[in-house]
């Protein structure tokens, strides 16, 4: 990954290599792998995290129906 430095302005260099970390997600990588993860605790994580968005698609339809307030 590379950030041209211009004006020799290096915290704005540090700011752009930053934002580029963050949209490619090496942030989000780097907090998941800090520690093992066994195989069936990985399971259990994408399973709890399907069923928040599930969870969160229904709110959202509900909403956009007029059903309950909220």
């Amino acid at each position: 990954m590379e950030v041209k430095v211009e004006n020799k302005d290096f915290g704005r260099a540090l700011k752009a290599f930053k934002r580029k970390l963050a949209r490619e997600g090496l942030f989000k990588e780097l907090k998941k792998r800090r520690y093992y993860e066994k195989p069936s605790e990985r399971r259990k994580r994408k399973r709890r995290e399907a069923e928040r968005r599930r969870r969160k698609r229904m709110r959202a339809r509900l909403r956009a129906k007029g059903g309950r307030r909220g």
